[in-house]
Parts: C-alpha cells; sequence; structure tokens
C-alpha cells in the first residue's frame, strides 16, 4: 500500500541529504487511530556513501527532523543501512514495524530484498520486546493523572501485535486488524474516545482495576504463546544481510527522495 501523495511529507522526504532505502509511516497511523492532531512519524533507512563509511570522517548514522511543514506536524528519524541491519539481528520489534509498515511513502528494490531476508529475523524472543514496551506504556498510563487513552491504546497494541507475532510469525501493528481476532469488547470505544479527545484526550470515568487485570492477563498470556511458539530462538538472516548491505553500498541502486 502507498500512502496517498502530500506534497509536504513529499517535501521533507526530498530534503534527506542521503539517499533512501524506504520511508514509511509509524506511530498513532499505523496502529490505527490517528487523532486529527496526530503527527506524522516517519521512518526509514537511509544509505552512507562509501566515502562517508571508509574515510576519518564518517556520516550521520541517523537522521532526525522533528518540526511543521505547512501545517503539518512531522517527525522523520532514519538509520544507516549498517545500524537498522544489526538493529534487525536484535528483539527489536519496532524496526520491524517499520520494514514491514503497509504505508509506504518511498520504497525500492533493496527494500523488497530487505523484507524477504526480515522472515529470518522473526524470532520468539521478541516477545520481551513487546513485554517492555507495554511495561513502559502501561506505567505512563497508570501514573498520569488524568488518564490518557492514549498510552493505555499503547499497552494494548503492543500486546496484540506481541501476540500475533508469537502465533504467525506476521508483523502486524494496527490495533483495529488484531482486535478482529482479539475482540476485546473495549477497544473500539477506546479507540472512538481517543479520536475525540485527541492526543491528549483523557479518560474520566476509566475503570483502573479493569484494565490493571486485563494488562496482566494479556502480559501473561504473550509468555504462554512465546513459550508454544514455533518460532526460532535466534535470527538466521546474518549472512543475507551483510550480502545485502555490501551490495547497497558498492552499487547505490536507490536515488534520493525517489517514491
Amino acid at each position: 500500500m502507498t500512502v496517498a501523495p502530500d506534497p509536504r511529507l513529499d517535501a521533507e522526504i526530498a530534503a534527506h541529504p542521503y539517499p533512501l532505502l524506504f520511508v514509511t509511516v509509524s506511530g498513532a497511523h499505523l496502529y490505527g487511530f490517528p487523532s486529527p492532531d496526530s503527527d506524522y512519524d516517519l521512518r526509514g533507512v537511509h544509505l552512507l556513501p562509501p566515502e562517508e563509511v571508509i574515510g576519518l570522517d564518517t556520516g550521520r548514522e541517523t537522521v532526525e527532523h522533528a518540526g511543521w511543514r505547512d501545517g503539518l506536524e512531522v517527525d522523520l528519524v532514519t538509520h544507516d543501512a549498517h545500524k537498522f541491519l544489526l538493529l534487525m539481528l536484535r528483539k527489536n520489534g519496532y524496526v520491524l514495524e517499520q520494514l514491514y509498515s503497509p504505508l509506504v511513502l518511498r520504497t525500492s528494490s533493496g527494500h523488497e530484498e530487505l523484507k524477504a531476508i526480515g522472515r529470518a529475523c522473526i524470532t520468539r524472543q521478541h516477545h520481551h520486546h513487546y513485554q517492555g514496551f507495554a511495561r513502559t506504556q502501561w506505567r505512563l498510563f497508570e501514573q498520569e493523572t488524568p488518564h490518557r487513552a492514549k498510552p493505555l491504546l499503547y499497552v494494548y497494541r503492543v500486546l496484540l501485535t506481541g501476540l500475533h507475532l508469537m502465533r504467525t510469525g506476521e508483523v502486524e501493528a494496527n490495533l483495529l486488524y488484531l482486535n478482529e481476532s482479539a475482540r476485546l469488547p473495549y477497544i473500539d470505544e477506546l479507540v472512538a474516545r481517543k479520536l475525540a479527545g485527541g492526543e491528549h484526550g483523557t479518560l474520566n470515568d476509566v475503570d483502573l482495576g479493569f484494565h490493571r487485570a486485563e494488562y496482566n492477563r494479556l502480559r501473561a498470556l504473550l509468555d504462554e504463546e512465546a513459550s508454544r511458539s514455533t518460532l526460532p530462538d535466534t535470527p538466521t538472516a546474518r549472512p543475507e544481510l551483510h550480502d545485502l548491505l555490501v551490495r547497497l553500498r558498492l552499487g547505490h541502486p536507490v536515488t534520493r527522495g525517489a517514491r
């Protein structure tokens, strides 16, 4: 799926200083509950030229830019391919979500090859990533007064993504799609309240005890699914990722700002 062209997003990407392997949309737009005031979280991979890798003065391993462009808030973060590929070999679900995001702004043949290789990076150990992310979001939700819908939705999104990954080996970050099979009856209402209240919308009548029980139940279920998952314990894609990176460095098969 390609995101509908937006000249403001195009301008942000075109200003990037390096060739791009891909740029996708992450954050609330990917998760299925963007508010009218949600910013656009753009994530991707850039490619440093050989002279900025092998010389004394190396290029920017991570490029970040956040700000407003013609009324649209944009947060752009890209990593050089070397850094991104190393993250893929760790239990980092976040980079996999970026790689497999269906909301594509820029792509390339290298992006398609990376997605194919990335299947061999998915392991049962990724459940640790989702457990840790859920704990962080729950702590944020529980400590805030008043409680906001956004971090609570992130708790459920993260746990359902982890459960889906352990069961199927597929990366799915959209909470609405995930809930089609999970069938948690409170998700639709939470999404509606977040959409109505915006990024800072609060839940004045939240049943904290109920959601704490659900949070603990889903965390326990995630551990159970990981224990019986048929996913491998370790990634096997390192040789293929090494070969791809060498070819990318030497060939530069992508063009700056190409859609």
